[in-house]
C-alpha cells in the first residue's frame, strides 16, 4: 500500500520525491524519520522516539523508575512506587507546608562575607546564587499553618549542601530573636552537611549562637519544633537540630554528627543497615515522631495549638452517671452504696481483681476520656522505654500532658513492654515532658499502672534510681496542676515517680503499697506464701488509702474494670478530670505550687 502511495506521488509531480515535504503530509509535522529509502530500495518506515520536555519525567534514585513530575508532586513528592523521599527545595517546602499566600520573608538578603579570605569562596558563592535563585542556604519569614501563626526556618541542601556559615547562623539567630520577641513559636526544617569549611571557626561559633538564641526563645516559655530532613550532619546536628521541644524527622532520612564516610574511615568498620536513620534516631530515644510528608502539617498545627493558652471556662459539663468518694466523706464511707456492696472484699482479693490480664490498661482510658492523643517519643539520652507512654492530648479543647504506665494487652505486648515496668529512660521521658508541661502552662495527667521499676542490671547501671528521684524533684517543683489516677497496681517507688501530685486518685479495685505483697511476705516473714496475710496488714486498698489521707479520691468500679465497663468508666474519668483541670485553673501557679507542697509536708 505504501509502495502504490509513492508511485502515484512521483507520477503526480514527475520529479524526484519530495521526502520533507511527503513526511510533513504523512506525519502532520511530527518529526519521523525515513531511512535507506532510495540507498537501500527499502520500503519501511523508522521511527524516532518522540522528543519530551526535560521537565516533565524526573528518575527515581532508590528504584530507577521514571516518573512522571506531576504524579510526584501530587504525593507529596514521594516516589508512588518504592516510597523513596525526593529532596525538596526551600520554596517548594514552605510551599507544601504555609497556609496559601501567608508567607512573609525577611532578611533575604545578605552582604557576602568572607571571614577567612578563603580564595575562589566568592566566585562559588555566586555561581550557587544565580544557578538556585537564593541569597543563601536558609529561608526565613513568618507564616501561617492551618491558621496558626510562626516564624520558620526551611534548609534548602542545594546551595552548597546547605551548609552552615555566618550568614545562614546570622539568618537562623534572626528568625528565632524576632520569634522570640514576638511570642511566637519557631519551626526550622533541618537540612545540612554541617559546617562551611570556608569560613572555618567563624563557621564552628554559628553552632554556639543559633543554640544561645533558641535558649532566650525557650525560657520565654515558648514553643520550637525541629524537623529533621534528609540528610542532617555535622554542626547543625550538633546545635539547632537537636534542640526541639518536639523533634519530627521524615522517614529513612540520614541523620548523624559525624557522616557515615568518616565513622567507617576511622573506626575501619563498615556500618550495619539502617544506621544514623530516624528510625534508628527513633529507636535512641533522640526523635519524638516519625512524620510521613503528608502528614507534617497536621502534626505541626497541633503541636502549635498545644503551646497556646486557653480560656478556662466551666468545661466540667453534665454530671456523668456514676459518682465518686472523696476524702471530705471518708468517714461515711458505709453509707455509699458501691463501697457498702463491697466493703467486705478482702485486701487480697482486690489485688488478684488489680491484676487481671483483661482489665483495661492506660491506653484504653486515654482513647476513651481524650478527644486527641499525640505520642512523643525518646529520652533524648539514651532510648525509648515502652512501658511509659506519653504525649499531647486534648480534652474538651483544652491542651494536657498525658503520662502512662503501660501494660501489654497480652503476651507479646507485655514483652514489648516490659510488662510495665519502666526503665530509666522511660522515667525521663517522662521528665521531659514534665518540665515541657510546666513551661507550657498544661496541667499533667498520669496513669499509674506497674508492680515497680525494672529492677535488672541494665537499669542500675543508666541510673534506675536517679531517674526515679529526679522525677519526684522535678514534679514538686512544677506550677501546673498535676493528676495522678492509680487504675490497677501501684507498685512502689515505680508509681510514686509520677504520682507527687496535687491530686491523687484510684480505681476502687487498684492498690498502691510499698511493694508487693509477696515481696513484703518475704521481707517480714522470711515466707512469701503469707502474701494474703500481709496484703491485709499492708493497707494497700483505694479505702484504706483514703482513711490515711494518701489520696483524694476513689473512683467506682460498680463491676471490677473490664473491656466492658472501661467506656462507661472513661466517660465517668473524663467529667471528674474537666471538674479538676477547672478547679484548678481559679488558682495562680503560686497557690498551685503551695498546695502540693503542703499535702506531702504533712504525711
Amino acid at each position: 500500500m505504501l509502495k502504490d502511495f509513492f508511485n502515484q506521488k512521483k507520477t503526480e509531480t514527475g520529479s524526484k520525491l519530495n521526502l520533507d515535504k511527503l513526511r510533513g503530509r504523512i506525519t502532520g509535522g511530527r518529526s519521523y524519520v525515513f531511512s535507506g529509502e532510495e540507498k537501500n530500495k527499502k520500503k519501511y518506515i523508522s521511527i524516532k522516539k518522540p522528543e519530551v520536555p526535560n521537565d516533565c519525567y524526573r528518575k527515581c534514585p532508590k528504584c530507577g523508575k521514571a516518573l512522571y513530575n506531576q504524579d510526584v508532586k501530587e504525593n507529596n513528592y514521594i516516589c508512588p512506587s518504592c516510597g523513596e523521599y525526593f529532596r525538596v527545595h526551600a520554596y517548594r517546602r514552605i510551599e507544601m507546608l504555609c497556609d496559601e499566600g501567608s508567607f512573609e520573608e525577611f532578611n533575604q538578603e545578605m552582604d557576602f562575607v568572607n571571614p577567612l579570605d578563603f580564595p575562589g569562596y566568592e566566585k562559588k558563592l555566586r555561581l550557587q546564587q544565580e544557578k538556585y535563585k537564593l541569597n543563601e542556604a536558609v529561608i526565613t519569614g513568618f507564616c501561617k499553618i492551618k491558621n496558626e501563626a510562626a516564624v520558620i526556618c526551611v534548609c534548602d541542601s542545594r546551595f552548597i549542601m546547605s551548609s552552615m556559615g555566618y550568614n545562614f547562623g546570622e539568618k537562623v539567630t534572626r528568625a528565632i530573636e524576632t520569634a522570640t520577641m514576638k511570642k511566637l513559636p519557631v519551626i526550622i526544617y533541618c537540612a545540612s552537611g554541617g559546617a562551611r569549611m570556608q569560613e572555618g571557626i567563624v563557621s564552628l561559633m554559628q553552632m554556639a549562637k543559633t543554640s544561645a538564641a533558641l535558649k532566650k526563645h525557650h525560657d520565654e516559655g515558648l514553643l520550637y519544633i525541629s524537623v529533621l530532613t534528609n540528610p542532617t550532619t555535622g554542626g547543625v546536628t550538633a546545635s539547632f537540630a537537636m534542640l526541639g521541644d518536639v523533634i519530627l524527622a521524615e522517614p529513612k532520612a540520614l541523620i548523624g554528627f559525624a557522616g557515615p564516610r568518616v565513622i567507617e574511615q576511622t573506626i575501619g568498620q563498615k556500618l550495619p543497615d539502617g544506621f544514623q536513620s530516624s528510625e534508628f534516631l527513633l529507636e535512641h530515644g533522640f526523635v519524638d515522631i516519625i512524620a510521613e510528608r503528608e502528614k507534617q502539617r497536621d502534626l505541626i498545627s497541633y503541636i502549635i495549638r498545644s503551646y497556646k493558652r486557653h480560656d478556662y471556662i466551666d468545661i466540667s459539663g453534665e454530671t456523668v452517671g456514676g459518682w465518686s468518694v472523696g476524702r471530705e466523706s471518708a468517714g461515711k464511707l458505709k453509707g455509699a452504696d458501691f463501697l457498702s456492696k463491697n466493703a467486705n472484699t478482702r485486701a487480697w482479693d482486690r489485688v488478684e481483681l488489680s491484676r487481671r490480664s483483661d482489665r483495661p490498661k492506660a491506653l484504653d482510658y486515654i482513647e476513651n476520656i481524650f478527644d486527641s492523643f499525640l505520642e512523643l517519643h525518646g529520652d533524648r539520652h539514651f532510648g525509648d522505654d515502652r512501658a511509659i507512654v506519653a504525649g499531647l492530648a486534648e480534652i474538651k479543647g483544652i491542651p494536657v500532658t498525658v503520662i502512662a504506665e503501660q501494660k501489654g494487652r497480652n503476651v507479646k505486648e507485655n514483652i514489648d513492654r516490659n510488662f510495665g515496668m519502666p526503665d530509666p529512660e522511660g522515667y525521663r521521658k517522662a521528665l521531659r515532658l514534665i518540665l515541657e508541661a510546666d513551661r507550657a502552662g498544661r496541667p499533667i495527667i498520669c496513669f499509674v499502672d506497674t508492680p515497680g521499676a525494672y529492677p535488672g542490671i541494665s537499669s542500675e547501671e543508666r541510673g534506675q534510681g536517679e531517674a526515679i528521684a529526679r522525677c519526684l524533684f522535678e514534679l514538686s517543683g512544677v506550677k501546673v496542676p498535676v493528676l495522678s489516677i492509680v487504675i490497677s497496681e501501684g507498685g512502689s517507688g515505680g508509681a510514686l515517680a509520677l504520682s507527687l501530685a496535687n491530686e491523687v486518685w484510684m480505681l476502687e479495685n487498684a492498690t498502691y503499697s510499698i511493694l508487693s505483697p509477696e515481696g513484703f511476705a518475704s521481707i517480714l516473714y522470711k515466707d512469701a506464701k503469707r502474701a494474703k496475710e500481709a496484703a491485709e496488714l499492708m493497707k494497700i486498698t483505694a479505702r484504706d488509702l483514703l482513711n490515711l489521707n494518701v489520696i483524694e479520691k476513689v473512683i467506682p468500679e460498680l463491676k471490677p474494670a473490664d473491656k466492658d465497663s472501661v467506656l462507661e468508666l472513661s466517660r465517668l474519668m473524663k467529667n471528674e478530670i474537666c471538674s479538676f483541670i477547672e478547679k484548678y485553673e481559679k488558682l495562680t501557679k503560686d497557690e498551685i505550687y503551695n498546695k502540693k507542697q503542703q499535702k506531702f509536708r504533712n504525711l
